[in-house]
């Protein structure tokens, strides 16, 4: 059995990686040689005198034995064995994976709300869009909507969540024009794939109807190595839909157009199901079923362990100097790396590559640590992971870090420095207008804000005291996020005025006792009371931590701290959270941009 993270080897599972090596062995017979050769040769009376005459002119003839180069066979024999590759382990590898980007392209046309797909096609097309992207396993995935013209919802994405936000808010409201031009839809996700560098990938058609337009748009897709396949939405009998104009009208779905359509793309056609039957007959569930492309991931590898047998090889070695070669051998144990260059590595210098590792392997490592760091809320940890790594990937990263931990123009910075190794980054473009939207609306630090106070942000200030006002980790705050604990207003500083208890009022004496069927009522009071005492101890608590600003509570933060968080959250619940309108401005600019541009 083959372990993977043991630190014991596993004979059973030792082989050469290169076993072709092992050939160099046969050399061992021809190093004999060679030294039996050259010590007949050093013999000087030998090289003077003829074989025949020594006899005669030597006393005695002295015995010779014969001294076998041992050190040299043995070097050789290490350095054959280490070339070979000896492994009886695996470790974690970057490798290249096969996957294929996915872009789903929908028909957002008035036909979409007919209802022979009860309630409607729309619900029916979100709702198996968002199967999709649930069940999806690795690759990008994209969302284009088209009408009387194509536009992009997302781009392609290996964060399929992203995709989802757009979902409920697909409508043929968003669209500047109606129509159906399922033609123009197939060549913007040719052309959205192309931009993106990928050659190769599946496009998704949904729709109930298309034309001969769309089937040259498959066509020409294919040839550039995109398969194109379409999901029927709809039934043949169709049902009634009212038009843009508001003109009642029939729509039914046209299979053979739509089967057509799929040949011509060489991809399939399969008519909507209620469950994930269709996904999988198309072959969208998993990347590795469409069209191969390569994608990074993470794999496992035989490891070479030839390396173990390099220091006794260079120990063999010094004995050729013979001079000082004792010390030579201990200088050179004492230089041996001895802990891994991974983590020795500087975090903050540029990544470079080490004793055991190349500089590749070393970023990985480096930035799926960050990752993970990041994932776990420990954004001081997963910073010191992402500075250093030249890479788009490395400043994109850094960059949600900086906006996480408050320090806007810095994370703008990263992005724009992501942008410039990888021009067109989406998710880059895509955070550094959130984060510089988010820099704008920043308020002043140190300031309560209170619901109804209408104060113009400024820039954040670079003092420590400003930059503590940090979002909380693992909490984005927004519309429709419910308040942690620590967000809540602090009382005032008169204190909290004692409430009457339930059964009491101000006017009257004492409550009569509570009968045996008001057992219910006494409950809910007894609970009212504790929660009473709770508000008391906490407000005691604050009023402390009041008396010294620099004391932090619970959470680990400072009353100061704290009324800026609350004055953020309260500039980020303004923002409207409608992606709809988003999505039909959006769209409304791009029409406009097009009709200057004559397309």
């Amino acid at each position: 059995m083959i372990a993977l993270a043991s630190h014991l080897p596993d004979w059973n599972a030792l082989h050469f990686l290169r076993p072709d090596w092992l050939w160099a062995l046969a050399a061992l017979p021809l190093i004999v040689a060679v030294a039996v050769y050259r010590q007949r040769r050093s013999d000087a009376w030998r090289q003077a005198v003829d074989a025949h005459l020594l006899p005669h002119l030597l006393a005695s003839e002295p015995r010779r034995r014969m001294r076998l180069p041992w050190a040299q066979l043995l070097g050789w024999t290490l350095a054959c064995l280490a070339l070979a590759g000896p492994s009886w382990r695996q470790q974690a590898q970057p490798m290249f994976q096969a996957s294929a980007p996915l872009l789903v392209v929908l028909d957002l046309s008035s036909r979409i709300t007919a209802t022979d797909l009860p309630p409607s096609r729309l619900l029916q097309a979100r709702a198996k869009i968002g199967t999709l992207l649930r069940a999806r396993e690795g690759g990008q995935v994209g969302l284009i909507v088209y009408a009387d013209d194509a536009y992009t919802v997302a781009p392609l994405t290996e964060d399929a969540s992203n995709v989802a936000l757009y979902l409920d808010a697909l409508s043929p409201d968003i669209m500047p024009r109606d129509g159906q031009r399922a033609d123009r839809g197939i060549d913007w996700a040719t052309r959205l794939m192309r931009q993106t560098g990928a050659p190769q990938g599946q496009i998704l058609v949904v729709t109930d109807q298309a034309d001969d337009e769309a089937e040259l748009a498959a066509s020409q897709a294919r040839s550039l190595g995109l398969q194109v396949s379409v999901l029927g939405l709809g039934t043949p009998g169709g049902a009634a839909y009212r038009d843009s104009s508001g003109q009642i009208r029939q729509a039914a779905l046209d299979e053979g157009r739509l089967r057509a359509v799929a040949t011509a793309g060489g991809g399939r056609y399969v008519r909507i199901a209620a469950d994930d039957r269709d996904l999988r007959a198309l072959g969208v569930l998993d990347a590795r079923e469409g069209t191969a492309l390569q994608r990074p991931g993470t794999g496992h590898q035989w490891r070479d362990e030839g390396f173990w047998l390099l220091p006794p090889l260079m120990l063999l070695a010094l004995l050729a100097f013979r001079r000082r070669a004792l010390l030579a051998a201990v200088l050179a144990v004492g230089l041996l790396p001895w802990t891994d260059g991974a983590q020795a590595q500087a975090q903050t210098r540029p990544v470079q590559g080490t004793l055991w590792k190349r500089a590749d392997q070393v970023q990985h490592q480096r930035l799926a640590e960050g990752v993970q760091a990041y994932r776990q809320g420990d954004f001081a940890r997963a910073r010191q992971q992402f500075e250093g790594l030249d890479t788009a990937a490395g400043w994109y990263n850094l960059g949600n870090v900086l906006a996480r931990q408050g320090q806007y123009d810095d994370a703008i910075a990263a992005y724009d420095r992501a942008l410039a190794l990888q021009p067109g980054m989406a998710d880059a473009v895509a955070n550094r207008a959130v984060v510089d939207a988010a820099r704008k609306r920043k308020p002043p630090g140190g300031q309560r804000q209170n619901p109804g106070q209408q104060n113009p942000p400024r820039k954040p200030s670079s003092t420590p005291q400003d930059q503590q006002g940090q979002p909380q980790q693992g909490q984005p705050s927004g519309q429709g996020q419910p308040q942690a604990p620590s967000q809540r207003p602090p009382p005032s500083d008169a204190g909290a005025q004692p409430q009457p208890r339930p059964g009491e009022r101000g006017d009257q004496g004492p409550p009569s006792p509570p009968q045996a069927e008001d057992a219910h009522a006494q409950a809910e009071a007894d609970a009212q009371q504790r929660q009473r005492m709770q508000q008391a101890i906490e407000q005691g608590r604050e009023g402390r931590e009041k008396n010294d600003p620099t004391v932090a509570g619970d959470d680990g933060r400072t009353p100061r701290q704290r009324e800026e968080q609350q004055a953020v959250d309260a500039w980020m619940r303004r923002v409207p959270d409608d992606p709809g309108a988003l999505l039909r401005a959006k769209f409304q600019l791009e029409n406009e941009r097009r009709k200057r541009e004559g397309r």
